[in-house]
């Protein structure tokens, strides 16, 4: 993503292109960029724009450089002691949240189910 990157980090692409550069699958590429999320590396600004982390982007001088890394949080930072630990603890969230979305689906479908149920005994 750093070669299709503009000065600053700043990307501008969508995630069926990036597929398709990378003869990769959409579902694929989506995952991808959930993990470079969680590892702080690339944010997603909007659909179609991202941004990578500061350390990571490229500059016209190094006054941009030392501006931007100035203006970064210590949490952003990719030196910090604590990143993989934090990266971590960010996918186990993310893992318990889509494993509570996934529940709640198959809650949802057996009360359907139990529903439709219902309404044939009815009939």
């Amino acid at each position: 993503m750093r070669a299709l990157s503009e000065a600053g980090g700043r990307i501008e692409i969508d995630q069926a292109d990036l597929a398709k550069r990378h003869d990769i699958s959409r579902p694929a590429v989506t995952a991808a960029l959930r993990h470079l999320d969680l590892a702080q590396l690339v944010k997603k600004q909007r659909n179609g724009v991202y941004q990578l982390n500061a350390m990571l982007a490229g500059y016209l001088s190094p006054a941009d450089c030392a501006a931007a890394m100035d203006g970064m949080a210590a949490a952003e930072l990719l030196n910090a002691p604590d990143l993989v630990e934090r990266y971590h603890d960010a996918v186990k969230v993310y893992q318990d949240q889509l494993a509570e979305k996934r529940r709640t689906r198959e809650q949802q479908k057996k009360h359907i189910a139990s529903r439709r149920g219902a309404m044939h005994a009815v009939g």
